[in-house]
């Protein structure tokens, strides 16, 4: 390799981003009663939302950054937890109940808060998904403490825009490179 040779590093914050929002979507379609929870949800949440996430994660830290690397481990390893907790692989516990859920969400809540808090250096678009997931989070934790499904009615319309929100922001990372200017603002 030449000085003049320049090594470009992969940005894997889209893929990362493309299916912490696809997943987010699809399961927040449930949330707002629109579909029914079902193996495509799970599936979706095994796959992009969480193998596609810890990658994305993986190759973030590889590239030096923290702040993305946590997020996308982190969330990844969050739908591979939930999916197991919807099918109980093993079989030899008990079904989550609505406080254990509560409390669930309610640490995810926390964390994502905290990270929001770390989105105050970055683009607008990536503070409107970690602001919206913190929402969401809060807000589902509340629907399980109480059981007022009317509340986890509206975290999933809350969901819908976090999900449409990272997708928005994968694209627009994707087709603002590819055509050398700004063509989704971030």
């Amino acid at each position: 390799m030449s000085q003049n040779d320049t090594i470009v590093k992969p940005n894997p914050g889209p893929l990362g981003l493309l299916g912490f929002g696809m997943t987010t979507v699809l399961l927040n379609l449930h949330n707002a009663g629109i579909i029914e929870l079902s193996i495509v949800i799970a599936a979706m949440g095994f796959a992009l939302g969480g193998a596609a996430q810890i990658i994305a994660g993986i190759f973030e830290f590889r590239n030096g950054n923290t702040f993305s690397g946590t997020a996308f481990v982190a969330y990844g390893f969050f739908w591979w937890s939930l999916v197991a907790i919807w099918t109980n692989p093993a079989g030899v516990m008990n079904a989550a109940d609505p406080v254990s859920m509560g409390y669930y969400l309610l640490l995810w809540g926390l964390f994502t808060g905290a990270m929001f808090i770390g989105t105050l250096t970055h683009n607008r678009a990536t503070q409107v998904v970690f602001g919206t997931l913190t929402i969401l989070f809060l807000l589902l934790a509340l629907g399980d403490f109480t059981g007022n499904a009317t509340i986890t009615t509206i975290a999933g319309y809350v969901g819908i825009l976090c999900g449409a929100s990272a997708m928005y922001n994968s694209f627009g990372q994707i087709i603002n490179k590819e055509h050398n200017k700004t063509i989704f603002p971030l």
